[in-house]
């Protein structure tokens, strides 16, 4: 629970402050001053009268009632120390920086569980313990560095982890990344990274809150809670960048379907940002870098649905302004040549030997005056989406008329600008004066253009309703109530249970007869497929035969089949030519079927192309996974090859996510290899396993 005593605390004490602000316990009271703390502070601390200016308290008994009580003391104290606050002296808000608990020790779960207890008994908020504390407008209750600068309109921070928090506001701060709060939840087992994004969505204020949140998060204990409220933030105006480090060891046990080898806990955190609009990212430098464009497009609409972003160059050394096109190319955004008679008049107003090309090289002995010229001509381009420009100094000039042009220049244009600022070292005081005036910095063009696509390939949050596409859900409970043991179930059970949501399945017939197979065959007409029915990869045990063209080599194949260990029966389907596509399911816990989709046949496991989404998917999720895949282009149809019918595969996606949601009990499913065409997408091989 998050309480005012937690968040605008007229008072605080800090158990364990001192004078030594090389320690936490005096760190915390050095931050707290210079943040300008405006409550009362009380400091307890048995050996001490004063502590930084402030009167010290040497017994916790003596204190007057508080509102929130920040401990820095051994492990084993806490559990008094709360219990005592809550109940005699009212503190009704905690932040336990000390470390030693169920991070550590059984022994020290034990000492946790005490103070959650007493704070469940007393309506008491938890902030740790093993954090670094809290940091807001209202109060500094950290003991780190650095303090970022706060601003109501920068970022919200939650961190699982102290010490990445720190490293994490290390590289904010060097590119002027402002904060509006700070959240070490440490621990977490009362305010965890959800509850913190529940209760921002729950009091969201459009006009005064934070539109930006990053997250640093190390476990998801409850994904759901996250989703909503990650997904009901987006909606209302705000963007959400996280890092999600580790992987739980559900993803790593062996598992004997392509999904099961493929998935993991990772897959499900893929699909469950996917799904609720949060990029992705995977280090502190591109977490940061996306914060920064956050706040650098914080009022335009540059990522609504674009097929592509545009963008111009300016820049006064031509290296950088080629590797940044190459990576802006590389990540599916563009830039345009500039050509026609504004390109011309542009030329025409900068130095002999400049390139309008774009880049727009306006040399290195290019003015602030050029600078602002050549902005301005970008701005006034209908095809451009958005400015970057890169300025820096080999450390011969002073440029701050250049910055002082720049900044002008992103407060006027209606198109966002990007400052390309190279030179931190050789024009360390510029750039500083320029992150002064609320600017941010992206030091390095490749790490912005990577983070800018991570951006642009994050889809919109899904819709939380549940469409049931037709599903049978009735049937689908009968069929699946009927399944008394785990495992996989037969083939015949598997159509049945996919024909429930309407999948196209090649015609088939399983059987332990000859003459029944070959009559089959006849029907359906030549050539056929033969399978093995048992064993659960059939090609590696060669249980798989293509192509059969005759009723004498199905027998033969037959024969053979049969002879295989652990085969039951043969499997005979009607030979159907086209791509090879995958579509999987695995149950994970807590985050429910995690869907994947990729080529199919052997390269799901050999390229491992595959994306992945949380079920039940909407038509547009479908699309989005699909489209992400690097073998999209494949699907689309290339080199004379006709592409698939890519509405029909999103469909099947959709239904059979749609139908994973009412069967709990299916924990794994490929199926693999649907067979696609331009015109068709059909279900040739599937499997099906039921955890009872």
């Amino acid at each position: 629970m998050i309480n005012r005593q937690l968040l605008e605390p007229e008072s605080i004490v800090v158990i364990g402050g001192s004078n030594n602000v090389h320690k936490p316990g005096g760190a915390v009271v050095r931050n707290l001053l210079d943040g300008d703390y405006k409550g009362e502070l009380h400091i307890v601390n048995p050996k001490e009268d004063a502590v930084q200016g402030i009167k010290a308290f040497h017994d916790v008994r003596e204190l007057p009632p508080t509102d929130l009580a920040i401990l820095v003391v051994a492990a084993k104290y806490c559990p008094d120390y709360v219990k005592l606050l809550a109940a005699e002296k009212n503190v009704r808000a905690f932040i336990i920086i000390s470390a030693g608990f169920s991070e550590e020790t059984p022994e020290g779960a034990a000492l946790e569980q005490q103070i959650l207890d007493t704070c469940a008994q007393y309506g008491c908020a938890l902030i740790g313990p093993n954090c670094i504390g809290l940091l807001t407008r209202w109060h500094h209750s950290v003991f780190t560095k650095p303090v970022p600068q706060l601003n109501p309109k920068g970022v919200d921070f939650i961190s699982s982890s102290g010490a990445t928090a720190v490293f994490i506001l290390e590289s904010a701060v060097t590119k002027g990344l402002q904060f509006n709060s700070v959240w070490s939840v440490g621990n977490g087992h009362q305010i965890g990274v959800e509850s913190v994004l529940e209760y921002m969505d729950e009091h969201f204020d459009p006009e005064h809150d934070s539109l930006v949140k990053l997250l640093y998060i190390e476990n998801i204990g409850n994904p759901d809670k996250m989703l909503y409220h990650a997904t009901s933030l987006i909606r209302k105006g705000c963007r959400i960048a996280a890092i999600k480090a580790g992987s739980s060891e559900s993803g790593s046990r062996a598992a004997s379907s392509h999904t099961g080898a493929i998935a993991s806990s990772d897959s499900a955190v893929e699909a469950l940002f996917r799904k609720a609009g949060i990029v992705r990212c995977f280090s502190r430098e591109e977490l940061t870098t996306v914060g920064c464009i956050f706040h650098a497009t914080a009022h335009s609409s540059l990522f609504t649905p674009h097929s592509s972003l545009n963008f111009a160059i300016v820049t006064h050394a031509g290296g950088p302004g080629v590797m940044l096109t190459d990576a802006l190319s590389k990540g599916g955004m563009q830039v345009p040549p500039l050509t026609g008679p504004i390109a011309e008049e542009l030329k025409s107003k900068l130095l002999p030997g400049s390139s309008v090309a774009n880049p727009i090289d306006i040399l290195a002995t290019g003015t602030a005056e050029h600078l602002g010229i050549a902005i301005d001509y970008c701005e006034q381009m209908d095809d451009i989406d958005a400015i970057m420009v890169i300025f820096g100094t080999p450390g011969l000039v002073k440029i701050f008329e250049v910055y002082d042009v720049l900044d002008k220049k992103i407060r006027e244009c209606r198109k966002p600008i990007f400052p390309i600022l190279p030179s931190v070292t050789t024009a360390g005081p510029e750039v500083q004066e320029f992150l002064k005036r609320g600017h941010v910095n992206f030091s390095d063009e490749v790490t912005l253009a990577t983070a800018l696509a991570q951006i642009m390939k994050t889809p919109k949050p899904a819709p939380f309703e549940v469409e049931l596409y037709g599903t049978d859900i009735p049937r689908l409970h009968t069929l699946i109530s009927g399944i008394k043991e785990s495992g996989y179930v037969s083939p015949e059970l598997v159509r049945e249970i996919l024909s429930c949501a309407g999948i196209p399945l090649a015609p088939e017939l399983v059987s332990t007869s000859k003459d029944e197979l070959s009559d089959f065959a006849e029907k359906v007409g030549f050539p056929v497929v033969a399978k093995v029915v048992g064993p659960v990869h059939k090609s590696d045990v060669g249980g798989v035969a293509l192509n059969i063209r005759s009723k004498e080599v199905l027998a033969a194949e037959f024969d053979r089949m049969m002879q295989i260990p652990d085969a039951t029966a043969v499997m005979v389907q009607k030979m159907i030519k086209g791509t090879e596509l995958f579509i999987g399911a695995k149950y994970e816990e807590r985050f429910g079927h995690v869907v994947l989709c990729g080529l199919g046949g052997i390269f799901v496991e050999v390229l491992r192309d595959v994306s992945s989404g949380l079920a039940p998917l909407s038509y547009e999720e479908a699309y989005s996974m699909i489209r992400s895949l690097r073998a999209y282009k494949i699907l689309k149809g290339t080199r004379g090859q006709q592409g698939i019918n890519e509405r029909k595969y999103a469909e099947i996606i959709v239904r059979l996510s749609t139908l994973l949601r009412f069967a709990t009990e299916i924990k794994e499913m490929d199926i693999n290899p649907l067979l696609a065409d331009a015109d068709n997408v059909i279900a040739v091989d599937a499997r099906i396993r039921v955890v009872r």
